[in-house]
């Protein structure tokens, strides 16, 4: 496959229950193990303490090269990278927000962070790709609140 531009940064929960922390030995498992896809579908994970943990390497170019690429949405794959926090359960197993405090400030780092290096990347949820709750939480809504510019946040085209 052509390396493609970087076009999307999509954000994920794990569907984990709220306070459950999730490993990469976790998403090995259920990725590579259980769906046996070929490589995972997360580029990084923020854990519940707000710590970032890359998951598969890329570099900071404008393109995403063959093996950099990451299973998060079916046809985003080669113009995204997949973002992914550690919950987005309630205790009761239904989608809820469950972002610590520290998860949302590194997830509002690590965005406006790609926006300086990709001017143009646009920002999305799983949910806007397919008939998902993933990740839990309206981002466009969180996006627009936290003041990120309107040409950074996805707008699917109708």
């Amino acid at each position: 496959m052509t390396p493609k531009e970087l076009d999307k940064i999509v954000l994920h929960c794990t569907a984990t229950p709220e306070g459950r922390e999730v490993s990469r030995a976790d998403i090995e498992k259920w990725h590579l193990k259980e769906n046996k896809w070929s490589r995972l579908g997360y580029s990084d994970i923020i854990h519940l303490d707000g710590t970032l943990e890359n998951l598969t390497d890329f570099n900071q170019n404008d393109i995403v090269e063959n093996e950099e690429m990451t299973w998060g949405v079916k046809g985003q794959n080669s113009i995204s990278r997949h973002i992914v926090y550690a919950g987005g359960l309630g205790r009761d197993m239904y989608p809820k927000d469950t972002r610590t405090l520290a998860q949302k400030q590194t997830m509002i780092i690590y965005l406006r962070f790609m926006i300086l290096r990709h001017p143009n990347v646009q920002i999305a949820g799983h949910n806007q790709f397919a008939n998902k709750a993933c990740p839990s939480f309206d981002v466009r809504l969180w996006l627009t609140k936290n003041k990120f510019p309107e040409k950074n946040i996805y707008k699917p085209i109708k």
